[in-house]
């Protein structure tokens, strides 16, 4: 028996075959043609998991996608994809359902990162944790006594906008202030732009005319260098996310707290500051012995999420 999982994302299409286990048998990646709609993506998944489907008569178990944007767990409907043209409200489950005809399952690609951590990666071991992916944008996902929170629409989970500062910059989910507006690798590179664009002394004044070469990334690593910019920058993004830790953790009280994300790769220069809001604004009662700890699954995480919801809704332990 085996379960095949796919991650959807904007740029690339990853697809892969398990055992039940966690172990990989197969994987594919194809680019994602985000730019020629629905029906030309859809096909394309097909084809990816038509690549992957084992040979002879090995029994395939599931189908479990993971997509980028709102969906509907509950009914496998992808609600809308920021990145992928004109894909609304598409029944991605029982399309694929129809074609493969094996049990299929489609869920948010970081509830799916928060359910793989948990049952392969930095969460084993604890009933309820908060995972959250801080890169171009911020997602997350919530254990609760060992299952995915999905909520009443299958929408639940959605961390990165929670609304951090009310009059904040605008967001792309069309608020202001939600934490991935102020704390994003996006938001990142958008304020060191802005300060170089202002003068402000910085090593990253050498892309002064060539903005575009400001990234999360390269503010990561100025700030290594010492560069007093980019640390506020960091330090910033990092307090940021500390409030947003501080209102999940009055809430939930989770075990643990796991951070993903290419982001994080900052470490201790994002991290610390992180650490202190938190210490400075939760009694220690709840923080002392909850763990703020980075992700152990790498660029698998999806898939490996994709896996664990397949387990989960068939019951296989």
């Amino acid at each position: 028996m085996v379960i095949l999982t796919v991650d959807l994302g904007g740029t690339r299409i990853r697809t892969a075959r398990y055992t039940p286990d966690g172990r990989m048998e197969k994987r594919i990646a194809v680019p994602t043609p985000s730019a020629e709609g629905p029906e030309t993506v859809l096909e394309r998944i097909r084809e990816t998991v038509r690549a992957v489907w084992p040979e002879g008569d090995t029994p395939v178990a599931a189908l479990s996608i993971s997509a980028p944007g709102p969906v509907d767990a509950h009914r496998g409907v992808v609600r809308f994809t920021p990145n992928i043209s004109r894909w609304k409200d598409v029944p991605l489950r029982d399309l694929m359902a129809d074609t493969f005809g094996v049990p299929t399952f489609v869920a948010n690609d970081a509830n799916l990162a928060a359910l793989g951590e948990f049952r392969f990666g930095a969460g084993r071991g604890v009933r309820d944790l908060v995972y959250l992916t801080i890169s171009t944008g911020i997602g997350g996902g919530i254990i609760i006594d060992g299952r995915l929170f999905e909520g009443g629409q299958g929408l639940g989970g959605e961390v990165g906008h929670m609304v951090i500062e009310p009059h904040g910059p605008p967001c792309g989910c069309g608020g202001y202030g939600c934490l991935e507006a102020v704390a994003s690798g996006t938001a990142i590179a958008r304020e060191a732009r802005a300060a170089v664009a202002r003068g402000e002394a910085s090593l990253l004044a050498r892309w002064k005319d060539h903005p575009e070469e400001i990234t999360a990334r390269t503010v990561a690593e100025a700030a290594a260098q010492g560069d007093e910019l980019s640390r506020q920058i960091l330090a910033r993004a990092g307090a940021y996310i500390g409030l947003a830790l501080v209102s999940l953790m009055y809430l939930l009280n989770p075990a643990l707290f796991v951070l993903g994300g290419s982001v994080v790769k900052a470490g201790d220069l994002l991290l610390e500051p992180l650490r202190q809001t938190v210490r400075e604004r939760v009694q220690p009662v709840y923080w002392e012995n909850t763990p703020i700890v980075q992700a152990a699954l790498g660029d698998d995480v999806v898939l490996l999420g994709a896996l664990a919801l397949a387990l989960e809704r068939l019951q296989i332990p």
